[in-house]
Formats: C-alpha cells, structure tokens, sequence
C-alpha cells in the first residue's frame, strides 16, 4: 500500500499523497471519519453534494449511503502527475456548498521557497464540470507539462448556476476567493500567490480573463478571506467569451442556439432592462481589459458554434487599440473543445498544448 500524507488545513479537510501510482485509495477509518460530518457511520449527498456523482457507484448496495468498508474501496480521482499532490482542500464555505481545490506540486524546486501557480477554471458552462475535468483531453495535456516545468497546479471548484441562487458572477468571485484562501495559507501551501497566471476552457476561459483583467476588489466574497492579496502575471483563455453585452457576438449558424442563451446565468430572475445592462457589462472581461493589464492570450475555434471565434477577435481588437498585451491564436477546422469541424484540426492539438505552455514559459 502506498504512503499517504494527510494534512488539516486552516478550512477543512484535505487528502495528500505520493503521486506514484494510479491505485492510489483512501483506507483510513480517520478519513472516513472528517467526510462523516453528521457523524452517522455513512456518508451521503448532503454531506458530499460536489463528488457525490463521481463517487455514487461505491454505494455497491444503492442505499444511498456510503459505508466505510465501500469508501475503503474508493479511488479519489485525480491527473497522474510524478510529483506530490494535496487533494480536496477546503477553501471555502457557502450557504449553497463547500467548495475545494486540488494542488499538484511539481518534482522540481522552486526557484524561491514557494512555487508559481497555474490555477486552472474548469469550462461547463458555469452550469457544469468540476475541478477533476483537468483529468479530460484536451485540458489535462498542457497542465502535465505545466507541472513538469515547474508550477504548481490548482484546479478548483465553483458554485454552478444549475442551482438557482448561483450567478455567474458567484463563479467568478468564488475562483477570486480560491487565490485569496491561497494568498492566505501560502506558507502552509508553499505557493507564490504573488506568481499567479491563470488558464481556462470555455466558461472557465471566461472566468481565467475575469481573473486576469479585473480588480479583485471589485469583487467581494468571503469575509475571512477578502483583502489577502495575489498577483496575476498571465492568462490564457481558450474558447472563452469576452462581451456579454453585444449578442451578435453569440449568433450562430446553428439554429437550436439562440443569442443570448447565457443571459439567464447572469441575470437570473432581474427583469429591469438597464439592471440587465449593468450586469452583462460586468461580466464582461473586455471592460476590464487595460493598457496595464496583463499579457492575455486568446485562443478559438473557427468552426465554434457555441461560443463563436469573433469573442476573441474583439478582444483582440480592443487590445490593438489602446496598446494592450493581448496575443491571438485561431485553431482552424475546429469547433468547441477543439472537435474537427470541417476537417483535421490545424495545427494539433499537440502543437496547441505547445503554443499554449510556451505563452506561460515567457512570462515565467
């Protein structure tokens, strides 16, 4: 059996261990024990609402309920990296559900006592996914060798906007907040929250230029955490969308995708036309995007019918002119998640994955 190593962080419970094998499983009574806050022998949803998908098939007699001798059985999942790996670190708490993150260190030493972050913001959305979507092509491909070239990987969990009371703009702040638990526990961590650079797919690509271009402040979340500083260096956004407030940019050929089918996952139940406004502008990155900012990079799709390619060149265009640092990369023949789309993907998603390690290698 392999060694763990377990560690109590300052916010709840987190698994670490020796990223060595793939039959890596959580045996201890003391585990179970933390996860089994109503201290009832079993784990269920309500105290596992976030991994209670991923997990649901342990519960070998479908009782709804999972047992010690089931969760002895149980493979946390994770990237098969080489070095070590701190798993489901809770770094905040909210009325609608804990929230974590998974740290993967790499084998290398810093260059300093603390290693630069790559903080990854799954796509889904903002209605779907999960932290462990680093585990899925074509994501998990530039973080392993992200990690091999010395950061430190952090992939998150958000609040999603299936539940009702969760907007967009609770994603953002959430992923803000997972910088700040960092920023606060960077000794513990051994993570630079000053060497942040940032990369997301999809609506995580969005949320990754939220991150890069927008001022913290403006954004408020958990009391505990708020005002504990981090740095962005640089960002990369793949597929993501920059304006919410020009719907031209979300039409489509395709005719089952109507304009503004997002709108909803900012504005909810908000009927005022100018509050509406307010709210699209302020979940747009384009908006924040500055002489100052930090270096971005936009990569799209030009076959991508669910969040179009002209996203990135309007972003590319506003950077143009005002002197921004915001570089462009346009993957032809390829749709959403870099699918072919009207032929071979050019270049390859290898030569994506190089492209986008390089752009984090400059700034390094």
């Amino acid at each position: 059996m392999k060694r763990f190593l377990i560690y109590v962080l300052s916010i709840g419970f987190a698994i670490g261990l020796k990223a060595q094998s793939s039959s890596q499983k959580v045996v201890s009574k003391n585990e179970f024990s933390k996860l089994d806050s109503n201290k009832n022998g079993t784990l269920e949803r309500d105290e596992l609402s976030r991994i209670w998908t991923q997990i649901k098939q342990h519960d070998t007699d479908n009782n709804g309920k999972i047992t010690l001798e089931e969760f002895s059985k149980f493979e946390i999942p994770h990237l098969e990296t080489k070095g070590d790996i701190i798993l489901n670190i809770k770094y905040k708490t909210t009325k609608e559900e804990d929230l974590y993150l998974d740290v993967y260190y790499p084998t290398i030493k810093p260059e300093t006592k603390k290693y630069p972050i790559m903080l990854y913001t799954h796509g889904g959305g903002w209605f779907n996914g999960s932290k462990e979507n680093i585990m899925k092509s074509p994501v998990k491909e530039p973080f392993l060798e992200l990690v091999e070239q010395g950061f430190a990987v952090v992939s998150i969990n958000y609040r999603l906007t299936r539940q009702k009371s969760v907007l967009m703009r609770d994603c953002v702040i959430d992923a803000m907040d997972a910088l700040r638990y960092i920023s606060k526990n960077s000794d513990a961590l051994k993570l630079d929250a000053n060497q942040v650079y940032v990369l997301g797919d999809s609506a995580g690509g969005h949320i990754a230029q939220m991150i890069t271009l927008a001022n913290p402040n403006d954004f408020k979340g958990d009391e505990n955490l708020y005002g504990n500083p981090y740095k962005v260096i640089a960002g990369v956004s793949w597929y993501g969308p920059s304006d919410f407030t020009i719907k031209k940019l979300f039409e489509t050929d395709d005719p089952t995708k109507e304009a503004d089918r997002f709108s909803s996952r900012i504005t909810k139940e908000e009927s005022d036309p100018e509050k509406i406004q307010v709210m699209y502008r302020e979940m747009s990155p384009i908006f924040y995007l500055t002489k100052k900012s930090p270096p971005l990079f936009m990569m799209a799709a030009d076959n991508d019918t669910t969040i179009p390619v002209g996203h990135a060149y309007h972003m590319k265009e506003k950077a143009d002119s005002i002197g921004a640092n915001v570089d462009l990369f346009i993957v032809k023949n390829a749709g959403h998640n870099w699918r072919k789309a009207g032929g071979n993907i050019n270049p390859t998603l290898e030569e994506i994955t190089k492209k986008t390690v390089d752009f984090f290698l400059r700034y390094k």
